[in-house]
Parts: structure tokens; C-alpha cells; sequence
């Protein structure tokens, strides 16, 4: 259960989305809520006048076509306002409701895309975006809905202030119990209601475990898996059995709202039953006319109706006003790294860049211990350093220090002796060119791919950068060159590359980068070792003199670098040449040889 208070209040909330109508240009949404709940008012107030009138015209012995001109001139009235708001409805309101949601959908995905990277690993963050995109998922969600709720809250306040003027003339403890019991619904069935929030965790959750299993069990790259393991029994097994979680938290939920009818309905029927009652008196005791009987009847129902209203309209927008709470939650967490509130940077190759890290130490969030430990390490300019280890050293953790991806738990990243925290950290990434173990590919074309760019591409440096990664035949063997998709998710015609090949195109796509500072993650790991002898080989032409960072857990890739460094445990044990640390006969040497035994008896 979720007990945390909501951030921001229901006023706060629906100021929010008032403010987001007006700065995204939809000030029309706005002004329209207030139109189509004053058609919605008169239109009911045309429907409520109509049958006392004739029956007065009637009473008073009015001519036949005194009455026609009554029945035409209301029916008119009806027909006009109806038009009216259906073109409303139609031709005005939707796009702009539909725009502001867009516009909020936009700002999800910016903070998505651009928040710390240290906040995409934290499961409060992955919840509040899983609720977040579920707030804006379709035209029934809150982003969109609570227009209709604004303009339901508008038109239930004008009636009831309209039908209290109507019957002013009743006794004022009918009144006060009316709205007596009105109150005291709204505060029950606002509590009754909140139970959907204290429970949105849970929710996330369930829907989270959902989703992801419904994920895998269509990804393209797991289908040899499910097949060959036999897995989509599993699976589906594991995904009837989240989906029978989900129903039963809504079945848990339907219950507990379910109070909130039954109370509504309860105080309804009091209030009902007393204004009849105190009618039909009025109508005993009094020379009530029959027009006016039907009059107030007709308004008793139509004022329980206004009350029962804005009972339904607040509930329903303090439900919706915890939806647009996540949203903002999301929107609005906070940030470990500075962005455009730091210091500029622009990259320049001309210019040498020295990275160096002093005291560090480093903790991810939730761990017992400290993956990185007291790291001191200085990589000069133009300098080729290699980090060597066994898996799970930290030799990735280590480099994405380096690249600003985590702020250290101790000590600091110095670049040119200046703290990189100071700096805007989107301007710090471009000085790097990244090859990872994990990388992403868009099934775009190949050329998008490599330049992560729609437009402006640059043609030579393109077919320049893939000759370099080596992949450059392959492309232009492609039938439709570099403008062939890469994967078969959104075109049959794309082309699925096999492990090396996706890794050249990710090298080609660093190497078109062109930035100060390169960083290779085990960039041959999936290569055969010709494919790898080439990358060595050409390593030297592929950094250009610039600072670059070679991470491999195979020792012998590494001796073409200035400086090698050992890592194990989340410690530099060994700093040195693969000369001098062969001789200086410690982990290094004694894993150098163990591999290098294996590679004999192997054959490679």
C-alpha cells in the first residue's frame, strides 16, 4: 500500500492543466469549457420551461396558435443550442484537448529522454513513468477527460445556483438538508475514491510485470529461445498469472468504490423523498397551480440532479487530478546532474582533454557495496589507455564515470582539472564517442542509425565512417544502400545484421560522432578474429590521436595501448605497459598466461 500524501492538491492540479492549455497555444480549450457548460445550462433550462408553459398557456385558455408559437419557439430554442453544441464538441473541442495531451505526452518523453542516467535505474522513477504515460494514454485518460470534468463542474455549479433561485421559496431546512447530505457525500466518496491512489504502487507494478512479459513474448530477438527452450508455455503462464493479479486488484478496487454508489445513492433517496414530500404538502395546502406543480416537481429533480452533479464532478476530478499528480511527480523529479543551469562546454578536437579521477568511489543506489573503491587515475591527452579485468571488475562502471553517466559516492571526475558536476552534463557527453556492450538500434535506416540524425547528414563522412568500422562493403551491398532499414519490426524489407556487424555499425556510428575523446567497451566481442585482428590493427587510424579508453576482458587485445590498467574488485591492481606488467609478474601476467595457455590448446 501507498500511503504517501499527493504532492500537489486538486486546485493545484487543475491550475496545472489551465496553464498547460495556454502556454501550448490551446487557450480556445479553455474559454470553450465555459461555452458548452452555458449551452449545456440553457439547453436544460429550455427542457425544464417548455412543459409549465403550455400547461399555463393552457390553464390561462390561450389560443391554438398562441401555443404553436410557445412549442415552436422552444423547440427552436432546443434545436439551435444542440447545434450549437455539437459543433463545439466536434469541430473545436477535440483537437485542442487532444494537442494539450500531445504536448504533455512530448514532455514525458523529453524528461525520459534527458533525465540523469542514474534515475533510469531507479524503480521509483521506472513507476512514476510507467503511470505517468498510462495518465496520457488515450482520450479517456485524465489529460484529456478532466476538460469535460472542468466543463461538467461549471455547468452543475451554474444549475444549482440557477435552481436555487428557483426555489428560493421553500422552506430553508429542505434546503440545508439537501445540501447537508451533499457535503457529506462528497467527503465520503472522495475518501472511498482515494483508495485507487493508495494502491497505484501496487498497480504500477502489476502493470509493469504486464507489459514487460507481453514485451518479451513478442521480441523478434528472443523467438530462437521460446522455440528451441520451449518457453511460450512459460510464458504465457507467467502472463495469465500477472493478468489474474490485475483483475483481481480491479476487483478489490470495484468493491471498496462500490460503497461510494451505495452511499450516494442512500443520501439521494433522502433528499428526493423529502423535497416530494414537502411538494405534495404545498400542493394540499395551498392554491399551487398545476403548471407550477409540475414546475418545481420537474426543478426538485432537476436541483438533486445539479447536486448529485458537482457530488460526481469533484470526485471523479480528484481522481483525475491524482492521475495528473504522477504526471508532475514524473515530470519534476529531481535531478542528480546539472543540464542547462551548468557551465557551457563545446568539443574541439584541436584541444587536448585530460581526464583524471581522484579518490573515487562509487555505490549504485540500493547496493551493500561499493563497486568501485579509492580509484586515483589520470589519462592524459591523446593518450591510448586500455582497463583489462575479469567480468564483473567494474571496467564498465569505471568508463561510465568517465563519460559522466554517474556522479561518484566519493571523490570527483576531473576534466582538465575541473570538476565535471560544474559543467552541463549534455554538453560533456558530446566530447565522447561510445561504443557499449549493450547499444541501441532504431529500426530506421542504416544511415540514421550511424548519424542519429533525420536531416543534415553528411554523405562523405558518413560512407567515411563505415569504411573505417569496416563495414562499408556490406552497406553498399545492400539493395537499398545506406537508406536500408536496419531490423524487420516496422519494414519486411529491413535487414537483420549478425553480432559483428551490429558492433561495426555501432563503431561507425561513434566514429561519425567524431568527438575528443573515444571509448571502446569490448567493441570486438561478438567479431571473429580476423574481424578483431582488423580493429587492432587499425586502432591507431581509428583514434586519430586523440584520447581513447579500450575496455577488454582479453588481455592480449590490449597491447597496442600507451597504458594498461588491471582491474579487479573495483580496484586498479596493476598500472603499466603489457611489457612491463608481464614482467612485473602479477595478476596480470598470471591471467595473460592462463588465457594465452587456453588460446594455444585451442588453436587461436
Amino acid at each position: 500500500m501507498d500511503n504517501k500524501k499527493p504532492k500537489y492538491n486538486l486546485w493545484q492540479n487543475s491550475w496545472y492543466m489551465l496553464q498547460a492549455a495556454w502556454t501550448t497555444g490551446n487557450k480556445i480549450v479553455i474559454a470553450l469549457c465555459l461555452v458548452s457548460a452555458l449551452l449545456f445550462v440553457i439547453n436544460n433550462l429550455l427542457g425544464l420551461f417548455i412543459a409549465p408553459q403550455i400547461i399555463a398557456a393552457i390553464e390561462a385558455g390561450a389560443p391554438l396558435a398562441y401555443l404553436l408559437r410557445v412549442i415552436l419557439l422552444f423547440s427552436g430554442g432546443l434545436l439551435l443550442v444542440q447545434v450549437a453544441t455539437t459543433y463545439v464538441k466536434v469541430n473545436q473541442q477535440s483537437a485542442g484537448r487532444i494537442d494539450v495531451r500531445t504536448k504533455i505526452i512530448g514532455r514525458i518523453s523529453d524528461k525520459a529522454g534527458t533525465t540523469s542516467y542514474p534515475n533510469t535505474e531507479t524503480q521509483e522513477m521506472r513507476k512514476l513513468l510507467e503511470m505517468a504515460q498510462k495518465s496520457c494514454s488515450s482520450s479517456y485518460s485524465a489529460t484529456e477527460d478532466m476538460w469535460n470534468t472542468f466543463s461538467d463542474i461549471i455547468k452543475n455549479l451554474l444549475g444549482f445556483a440557477i435552481f436555487i433561485v428557483l426555489l428560493s421559496s421553500f422552506t430553508p431546512w429542505v434546503l440545508a438538508l439537501v445540501l447537508g447530505t451533499t457535503v457529506t457525500g462528497f467527503f465520503f466518496t472522495r475518501y472511498i475514491n482515494d483508495w485507487g491512489y493508495r494502491h497505484r504502487s501496487e498497480e504500477a507494478r502489476l502493470w509493469q510485470s504486464a507489459t514487460y512479459l507481453n514485451k518479451k513474448a513478442r521480441d523478434t530477438t528472443l523467438a530462437k529461445d521460446i522455440r528451441l527452450f520451449g518457453m511460450h508455455a512459460w510464458l504465457t503462464d507467467m502472463l495469465n498469472a500477472t493478468m489474474s493479479l490485475y483483475q483481481n486488484f480491479y476487483t478489490r478496487g470495484a468493491r471498496v468504490y462500490i460503497w461510494a454508489d451505495v452511499v450516494d445513492l442512500a443520501l439521494s433517496f433522502v433528499r428526493s423523498g423529502v423535497a416530494y414530500i414537502y411538494l405534495v404538502g404545498l400542493l394540499i395546502n395551498t392554491d399551487l397551480s398545476a403548471s407550477q406543480f409540475l414546475l418545481y416537481f420537474m426543478a426538485i429533480s432537476g436541483f438533486t440532479a445539479w447536486v448529485n452533479g458537482i457530488l460526481g464532478s469533484f470526485a471523479k476530478l480528484y481522481r483525475e487530478s491524482l492521475e495528473i499528480n504522477k504526471i508532475r511527480e514524473f515530470l519534476e523529479y529531481p535531478e542528480p546532474f546539472q543540464f542547462l543551469d551548468g557551465q557551457g562546454l563545446t568539443p574541439d578536437n584541436s584541444k587536448p582533454y585530460t581526464l583524471a579521477l581522484r579518490g573515487l568511489s562509487f555505490r549504485h543506489h540500493g547496493a551493500q557495496a561499493d563497486t568501485l573503491k579509492n580509484i586515483n587515475l589520470t589519462i592524459n591527452a591523446g593518450e591510448k589507455l586500455a582497463i583489462v579485468g575479469l567480468n564483473g571488475a567494474g571496467k564498465t562502471t569505471l568508463v561510465k564515470m568517465l563519460c559522466g553517466l554517474y556522479n561518484p559516492t566519493q571523490g570527483e571526475v576531473l576534466l582538465n582539472g575541473q570538476d565535471i558536476r560544474r559543467y552541463n552534463r549534455q554538453d560533456y557527453y558530446k566530447l565522447f564517442s561510445v561504443v557499449f556492450q549493450e547499444f541501441s538500434v532504431l529500426p530506421t535506416s542504416v544511415k540514421e542509425n550511424i548519424s542519429q540524425s533525420l536531416f543534415d547528414t553528411d554523405g562523405e563522412k558518413l560512407k567515411a565512417a563505415a569504411q573505417k568500422a569496416g563495414i562499408a562493403k556490406k552497406i553498399e551491398a545492400l539493395p537499398g544502400g545506406y537508406d536500408t532499414p536496419v531490423g524487420k519490426a516496422i519494414d519486411a524489407n529491413g535487414i537483420d545484421l549478425s553480432g559483428g556487424e551490429m558492433q561495426r555499425l555501432m563503431l561507425a556510428r561513434a566514429l561519425y560522432k567524431d568527438a575528443p575523446i573515444i571509448v571502446l567497451d569490448e567493441p570486438t566481442a561478438a567479431m571473429d578474429p580476423i574481424a578483431e585482428s582488423e580493429i587492432y590493427n587499425q586502432y591507431h587510424e581509428l583514434t586519430g590521436g586523440r584520447t581513447s579508453v579500450y575496455i577488454s576482458h582479453r588481455l592480449a587485445s590490449t597491447r597496442f595501448c600507451d597504458r594498461i590498467i588491471y582491474v579487479e574488485n573495483g580496484q586498479i591492481l596493476e598500472v603499466g605497459t603489457h611489457e612491463a606488467l608481464i614482467k612485473q609478474g602479477g595478476r596480470y601476467a598470471e591471467l595473460y598466461e592462463i588465457q594465452s595457455h587456453y588460446y594455444n590448446e585451442t588453436g587461436g
